[in-house]
């Protein structure tokens, strides 16, 4: 068939049942994204003859005879290896200035709808973009490029770039489809790899049946688990492995999940490789499941890891009763004395369900042979030099003989701080000695991957009538699934900050992770505190009510002040410190805000209430976190910063830039990142646990203020004058003997380093007015304010939208995002159709305030902000359905079903 492209010509021949978006990645265009795969996600939408389709429901033999778009050719005729755009489409410059993006997966899809609606259609953006998903932003920024009322972007120049609103590094190449993702490469002669995944929530392999399958054309090779290294591993990343139970194989022969893998395809072609996954015949003994968490730990529950599964080999490293994956126990005071003096005592059980991280790019992995023999991947992760070193670790290799690259990663929130896709990929390319290439599928990134981990929080409070909190009881039950990556992390962490926040002298928490043949739970955007906080908070709003107080006014008196020692369970010295405070301010702005705008009034019919909550969050993981950074004068007088920080959506990369520039006092545009590269600098732990600003920026700073001691020694000697006499100004040192360009000092470079301790805290206050109709369980969001404690605010555009971010993602685990198991351990939710992901219309503006802080651990003030917006949310909006409707619901997600039911019952509590 021959189609147009872009202005061009382009004749080719699709395979039987090749959809538009294949043909078109396939043709080198690859801003025509995969998120779905079903029409549901709009990533991959381009322009058929004007009008907007998503091309992976279009089959490519349709566009014969017929014009396409995308998002490269927007504002013109293009070529695919143009590697810069030469114009902007008004669309994509209005994105550019709202910057509506912050991963960038869905911007390509988004620009490219929005390019197409007329005036009233931008008068109703939630039923226009109703195709199209975001799972960063927000939409605000979104909502505002495209009615063209954004603030926009800061132009860069002189000044201090330290709290201006200027443009992230990628922008423009991110509006115009050029920015490269992890699999945006030419598919050379990469191979393909598929899995078989196993149906049974636990089984033995008893024999695998693979001469069908290697007989299917194009297949190359079967791996099995007796290709598989014996070591075992696991999947989570943190800078000690010891943090994690070992207890992972690359493929295993007992199986613990439905969906765990149980052998692998490599084939010349996706399709060959999955007919060679469905010729494989697999014998297996069937085994009895544990599907309950809270039938783990009884004597005669059925073991998920036992040492005699596997004979001959060492067993995961277990304590206690075998399906213990971690605990927490701890206790100062006297609880049960604290109890017995308090005027009200509240006492409930919350549950948080398994929510998705939904990244819009999925998990992605090339690996080849470098020619120097060098193993390399380029994967989509959070944690590039983790991921190298486990590789090393699991095959026996060198960490010099293993190098791992990103590109731009699709979103993270925690589910890329794992190693999903990579080992396998590796082993692959060891049997083979090709370039193989994985991708997953959507429905596998449902059944295949991780979620938050679901708990289960019995929580006590005992107050005193003037508020004053006389003792705080947590009992925790956290279920980690079939592996314990990240168990025994996410269990300490959800028992940590949330009663560290407040002061009570009687506090005392028991927290058990535990294993079940259900999917892996992992890291996700809070670390187990949005779960303890909706527990904690909901049962203070439930004191506040008891009591007759303001809950504001209770939060304040029992807050944690500075001067007050941060005690969770535990007198022990720890490292965490007081770099800044602004929970105080943080308070007072979400209060005064509702005063001075409560909101729309509701509808005859629906009922208003207010909720507000608080967290208190760590900002750097305790037990080591280090980066490395090296910042370089180029000959031609611009910067190079290299950082092992990935861009994931996080920002990482513009709060590097902006802080590097403060330091050498350029400009931000003379200032190039280079990141996310094994081979760049020596170490970086990586972007996760609220660190990619905290600490690789505090690298970053450290070797640009070295740099910068190098350039005014070298101007020094070539103008014969002190250093201390030299400044550096734009693209010159000023010296006593007059100028001396930069051009005429590079090359030179310095590098900076920084750990993980001491660590600070940050604050973020939430408050929602909602209206609830009775009849029908609905909630409608009438005002929602939010105010964060992030020191120094290095770039608030983009602060802001990291704010909303977060918020957005926890309103939809708070009110509808839930991973449905069926009866035999297999998951319901399988696509984005049957997970309800924040859309355009479901999110509502949120007003972001600031407090003025400056922190005295971070770089130049600053703290982290990534993820802890997400923390308070589903207490306040509990909070808030609490004061519309009195029904205490203590299970997320509130679904209009519950609502009515605990309405109509006249309950004040349902689970």
């Amino acid at each position: 068939m021959t189609i147009t492209i872009n202005g061009a010509a382009h004749a080719g021949t699709p395979r039987a049942g090749q959809c538009l978006r294949t043909y078109l990645r396939e043709a080198g265009w690859f801003g025509v994204k995969k998120g779905c795969d079903a029409g549901d996600c709009g990533a991959c939408t381009v322009h058929l003859d004007g009008e907007p389709v998503h091309s992976c429901l279009v089959p490519a033999f349709r566009a014969d005879g017929r014009s396409v778009t995308t998002i490269e050719g927007l504002a013109g005729p293009c070529r695919p290896d143009d590697s810069e755009p030469t114009a902007f489409h008004p669309m994509q410059q209005a994105f550019l200035g709202a910057q509506g993006f912050q991963c960038g997966f869905c911007t390509p899809g988004m620009i490219m709808t929005a390019a197409c609606l007329d005036q009233g259609q931008k008068r109703d953006l939630g039923t226009a973009l109703k195709g199209n998903l975001c799972r960063c932003t927000g939409y605000r920024a979104v909502r505002e490029a495209i009615a063209g009322s954004a603030p926009s972007v800061e132009s860069g120049g002189c000044g201090d770039p330290i709290g201006r609103n200027l443009a992230a590094p990628a922008a423009a190449l991110v509006v115009s489809g050029r920015v490269p993702f992890t699999l945006d490469a030419p598919l050379g002669d990469t191979l393909h790899l598929k899995i078989l995944r196993s149906p049974h929530a636990h089984a033995r392999i008893v024999a695998i049946d693979a001469a069908a399958a290697r007989a299917v054309p194009g297949v190359v090779t079967v791996l099995t688990h007796a290709d598989s290294p014996p070591r075992r591993f696991s999947t989570a990343r943190h800078e000690d492995p010891r943090d994690d139970a070992s207890d992972t194989r690359v493929l295993d022969p007992i199986l613990r999940f439905v969906g765990q893998r149980v052998a692998a395809v490599v084939a010349e072609t996706e399709a060959a490789a999955e007919a060679g996954c469905r010729a494989l015949r697999v014998t297996y003994e069937i085994r009895p499941a544990l599907l309950d968490p809270d039938r783990a730990l009884d004597p005669d529950a059925p073991r998920v890891h036992d040492p005699g599964n596997c004979p001959g080999e060492d067993a995961p490293p277990l304590e206690r009763h075998p399906n213990l994956a971690g605990e927490v126990h701890g206790a100062v005071g006297d609880v049960e004395a604290g109890l017995a003096e308090a005027d009200f005592v509240y006492a409930g059980t919350f549950r948080s369900q398994r929510v998705q991280h939904a990244a819009m790019e999925t998990h992605g992995c090339i690996g080849w042979r470098a020619e120097d023999g060098r193993l390399t991947l380029r994967t989509s992760t959070q944690v590039p030099f983790l991921t190298r070193d486990a590789l090393a670790d699991l095959f026996g290799l060198e960490k010099d003989a293993v190098r791992v690259v990103c590109a731009r990663v699709g979103g993270g929130f925690g589910g890329k701080q794992e190693m999903l896709t990579e080992d396998l990929v590796a082993l692959a390319v060891l049997h083979t000695g090709r370039p193989v290439r994985w991708e997953l599928t959507r429905r596998e990134q449902f059944v295949g991957t991780t979620t938050r981990h679901p708990m289960r929080v019995d929580v006590k409070v005992g107050a005193r009538r003037d508020g004053t909190l006389t003792a705080l009881s947590l009992d925790v039950l956290s279920d980690t699934g079939a592996y314990g990556n990240h168990a025994g992390g996410v269990i300490h962490h959800a028992c940590h900050e949330v009663l560290a926040a407040y002061v009570c002298p009687n506090k005392r928490v028991d927290g058990h992770a535990v294993y079940t043949h259900t999917l892996p739970a992992g890291a996700f955007r809070g670390y187990g505190l949005s779960q303890t906080i909706f527990a904690l908070e909901s049962a203070l709003d439930e004191v506040a009510r008891e009591l007759g107080l303001d809950p504001f006014a209770l939060r304040r008196h029992n807050a944690v002040k500075p001067g007050d020692a941060m005690v969770s369970n535990s007198l022990e010295p720890h490292d965490v410190v007081f770099g800044s405070y602004g929970l105080d301010q943080c308070l007072t702005l979400v209060e005064e805000a509702l005063r001075a705008d409560p909101g729309p009034e509701p509808e005859p019919g629906w009922r208003a209430g207010t909720g507000m909550a608080m967290a208190m969050i760590d900002t750097i993981p305790p037990r080591g976190h280090h980066a490395d950074a090296r910042v370089s004068l180029e000959p031609d007088g611009f910067y190079t910063v290299r950082v092992g920080t990935a861009e994931f959506g996080n920002g990482t990369s513009t709060v590097h830039r902006q802080i590097a520039a403060a330091a050498l006092n350029a400009a931000p545009e003379r200032v190039r990142i280079a990141g996310a590269d094994t081979d760049g600098v020596s170490h970086d732990t990586g972007a996760y646990g609220s660190t990619g600003t905290v600490v690789a920026g505090l690298a970053t700073l450290r070797g640009a203020e070295a740099l910068v001691a190098r350039i005014r020694a070298r101007a020094a000697e070539i103008a014969n004058a002190a250093p201390d006499s030299c400044r550096l100004a734009g693209d010159v040192v000023e010296t006593p003997a007059g100028p001396v360009a930069l051009a005429a000092i590079g090359p030179l470079d310095a590098s900076g380093r920084a750990d993980g301790s001491p660590r600070s805290v940050a604050f973020n206050v939430h408050a929602f007015r909602v209206a609830v109709e009775p009849v029908s369980g609905s909630v409608r969001i009438l005002r929602s304010v939010h105010a964060a404690d992030a020191g120094r605010v290095v770039n608030p555009m983009q602060c802001r939208g990291q704010v909303e971010g977060g918020v957005a993602q926890a309103i939809g685990a708070a009110l509808y995002e839930d991973i449905q198991v069926a009866a035999d351990g297999s998951l319901v939710t399988q696509t984005f159709r049957d997970y309800h992901i924040p859309a355009c219309a479901d999110v509502p503006d949120t007003e972001v305030l600031f407090a003025d802080t400056h922190d005295s651990v971070g770089p130049l003030g600053a703290k982290s902000m990534s993820e802890s917006p997400f923390n308070p949310v589903a207490a306040a909006l509990g909070n808030a359905i609490r004061d519309a409707t009195g029904a205490r619901l203590t299970a997320t997600p509130f679904a209009p079903d519950r609502i009515y039911q605990a309405v109509a019952a006249g309950r004040t509590g349902i689970s």
